[in-house]
C-alpha cells in the first residue's frame, strides 16, 4: 500500500521518496532515516516532528545535501525539487540551489552565524552571489530585509556584529538571509528551541508574514508539538527514521491513530486539565538504529502491540482526507487481537 497524497502533480514542489539514509561510525553503520517519504506543496508549511534522534533533521539536512560525505550516505530513494532529481547532482550543481531555491535555518545562530564580519556582509554575501547584483543594490535589499524580518535602524544594523544582538534577533537576522533571495523552500531546523515563549509566538509570526508576502514553502523541523499547531498545514510524525503518521494538523491533532503519536499529544501540557494532574509519559526508549527490529520500530514500547507487529514493518495504510498510519491497527489484514498491557497513557489519548 501507499502513502496518502492528494495533491496534483502541479502543486508539489518537493518531492521525496523512500529516503535511506546511513551513517559509518566507528560502532557500526547507523540507519538514520528509514524510508522516509514526503511531499511539500507550493505556499504551505510541512512539519516533521518527533522525539530528538527520529530522523527529522538529517531528513532536512539531506534534501539540501549538507550531510558530511566522508561519513554520510544516501543508501537509495529520491529527492525532487520542481521536477528535477537531486541525489545524483554534483556539489558544484548543489551550490547553485543552495542559498536561492532552497534555503535552510539552522536552531544555533551563534554557530551559524559568522561572529567575525558584520551583519551586513553576511547578508549581502548571498545576495550578490545568487543574483549577481552590484554591492550597492545588495545593500539595499539587505536593509530592506531586515525591516521586513522587524529589526529597528537596519542601516546601522548592518554594521554591527553577531554580539551586538539578543536571541530573538539574531534568528531574524538568520530568517532574513534564508529569506532575501526569495527562495521557493525554506527549510527551519528547530529555529525557536532556544527562546522564551514570547519571543517564539514573534518569530512563528514572521514566518507566516513571510509566507503571505512571499509565497514561499517552509518545511518546519521541531519537538514541539505546540509549533506545529501553531504554524502547519500538515504534519509527518517521524520515529527511528520512519513516518509514522501524516496528514493535515486538524486530522492528525483531533483523530491521531498511531500509538507513538497518541503518546506525544497524552504528554502536552493541556489548559483544560488540572494543574495538579502530572503529565503522561511514553515508557521505554527508541530502538538501537545500529540493528533496527524487523517488525514496527514501536512495538516494544506500545501497549497495543499485537505479535505481528514484532515480525513485520506495516505499510502506511491510507485514511480518509488524505491522512495516513503505517500501523499494523489500522491494516485490515492484522488479526483483530486484545492488546495486552493498555496502559493508561493509550487509555487517555484515545479518550
Amino acid at each position: 500500500m501507499s502513502g496518502p497524497d492528494s495533491s496534483s502533480p502541479s502543486d508539489v514542489l518537493l518531492e521525496v521518496k523512500d529516503l535511506h539514509v546511513s551513517f559509518t561510525t566507528y560502532g557500526g553503520e547507523v540507519q538514520a532515516v528509514r524510508g522516509v517519504s514526503l511531499t511539500l506543496r507550493r505556499g504551505e508549511t510541512l512539519a516533521i516532528v518527533g522525539e530528538s534522534g527520529c530522523g527529522k533533521s538529517v531528513t532536512a539536512r539531506s534534501l539540501m545535501r549538507l550531510l558530511p560525505p566522508q561519513t554520510s550516505k544516501i543508501r537509495q530513494g529520491s529527492i525532487r525539487f520542481q521536477g528535477r532529481e537531486l541525489t545524483g547532482l554534483t556539489e558544484k550543481q548543489m551550490r547553485e540551489i543552495r542559498g536561492s531555491a532552497i534555503t535552510m535555518i539552522f536552531q544555533d545562530a551563534m554557530t551559524a552565524l559568522n561572529p567575525t564580519i558584520t551583519i551586513g556582509e553576511q547578508i549581502m554575501e548571498g545576495i550578490i552571489r545568487h543574483q549577481k547584483l552590484s554591492r550597492s543594490e545588495a545593500r539595499k535589499q539587505a536593509v530592506e530585509m531586515l525591516e521586513l524580518v522587524g529589526i529597528s535602524n537596519p542601516e546601522s544594523r548592518l554594521k554591527q556584529h553577531l554580539h551586538q544582538f539578543s536571541g530573538g534577533m539574531r534568528q531574524r537576522i538568520m530568517i532574513a538571509i534564508a529569506a532575501v533571495g526569495n527562495p521557493s523552500v525554506l527549510i527551519a531546523d528547530e529555529p525557536t528551541t532556544a527562546l522564551d515563549v514570547t519571543i517564539q509566538a514573534q518569530i512563528l509570526d514572521l514566518f507566516k508574514l513571510l509566507q503571505r508576502k512571499t509565497g514561499v514553502s517552509i518545511i518546519m523541523i521541531t519537538h514541539d508539538l505546540g509549533v506545529v499547531a501553531n504554524i502547519a498545514d500538515r504534519v509527518n510524525v517521524m520515529y527511528a527514521g520512519k513516518v509514522v503518521e501524516s496528514g493535515t494538523v486538524d486530522e492528525v491533532f483531533q483523530h491521531p491513530q498511531h500509538p507513538y503519536t497518541k503518546g506525544l499529544l497524552a504528554s502536552m501540557p493541556r489548559l483544560d486539565s488540572d494543574r495538579n494532574t502530572p503529565l503522561q509519559s511514553i515508557p521505554g526508549t527508541p530502538p538501537d538504529l545500529f540493528a533496527p527490529p524487523k517488525g514496527c520500530a514501536f512495538a516494544a514500547r506500545c501497549p497495543l502491540a499485537m505479535e505481528v507487529c514484532a515480525d513485520f514493518q506495516p505499510d502506511t495504510t491510507s485514511l480518509s482526507g488524505g491522512h495516513g498510519v503505517a500501523c499494523w491497527l489500522q491494516d485490515a489484514r492484522a488479526k483483530q487481537m486484545v492488546p495486552p498491557n493498555a496502559n493508561t497513557f493509550i487509555r487517555s489519548a484515545i479518550g
